[in-house]
């Protein structure tokens, strides 16, 4: 019996990307085989090969080509001439619309990062670093007490405990139609608005913690450091 592609007005290569990712996700990279996700798009396994030269190519595509568009779509987004309080209102925008389209993703790094060759995944780490430092120096602008060069620190934990936050959306908002999921959960709209408000909750208690008493950076250091070490950047816990 012949494949049957999906609805779908993506080009076929964004198909196989969209339903790796999915498959990937629900199952693991080594659960599933080039035929199944040639199956998923209509196509013969073989086929895949016009496209992918393989798994390991369209992993490295998913999990590099996110870290790329994150970090594109954040300078695009800081760019903006409207102040850095816009800026990282627009920042903050930005990830939420990804951690809530494409929780496939986050939940591959999680799991995935370790299965990329080295050089794919030193790019995803190189290009995670740059993500952070563009919000570190947003926040620290739309932050004025995060400015200073003792509160380095504490700017840099609080970005990296709001990736954390939105990115734990996978786990924490409900039904993904994806995996089946049919969990009750808070409709997509009203997700956003808390994700958006928390995040400029953080920023705004570190902001004030700093603000209270500058001796916070002393104990905020080791966890920053912690916090880069476990490179919770892009598409991890961005």
């Amino acid at each position: 019996m012949p494949n049957v592609p999906p609805a779908s007005g993506l080009p076929r290569r964004d198909q196989i990307r969209k339903e790796a990712a999915r498959l990937f996700a629900a199952r693991g990279f080594l659960g599933v085989g080039v035929d199944e996700i040639g199956k998923a798009v209509g196509i013969s396994g073989p086929g895949l090969y016009r496209h992918f030269a393989g798994k390991d190519a369209m992993l490295a595509d998913l999990l590099v080509g996110i870290s790329e568009r994150l970090l594109e779509e954040g300078r695009r987004r800081a760019g903006g001439n409207d102040g850095p309080a816009a800026a990282l209102d627009a920042l903050i925008g930005g990830h939420v619309d990804f951690a809530l389209d494409d929780r496939d993703l986050i939940t591959l790094h999680d799991r995935e990062l370790l299965n990329l060759r080295e050089e794919d995944r030193r790019a995803v780490r190189r290009l995670q670093r740059a993500y952070v430092e563009l919000w570190v120096d947003v926040v620290r602008q739309a932050y004025p007490p995060l400015a200073a060069p003792s509160a380095e620190p504490v700017a840099r934990a609080s970005v990296h405990a709001v990736f954390g936050l939105i990115n734990s959306t996978p786990h924490s908002h409900g039904p993904n139609p994806a995996q089946g999921d049919e969990r009750a959960g808070l409709p997509r709209d009203a997700m956003a608005a808390l994700l958006h408000d928390l995040a400029h909750g953080a920023f705004s208690a570190a902001a004030d913690a700093v603000a209270a008493d500058g001796a916070r950076t002393v104990d905020a250091a080791p966890v920053a450091a912690e916090a880069a070490r476990a490179e919770t950047g892009t598409g991890a816990r961005a």
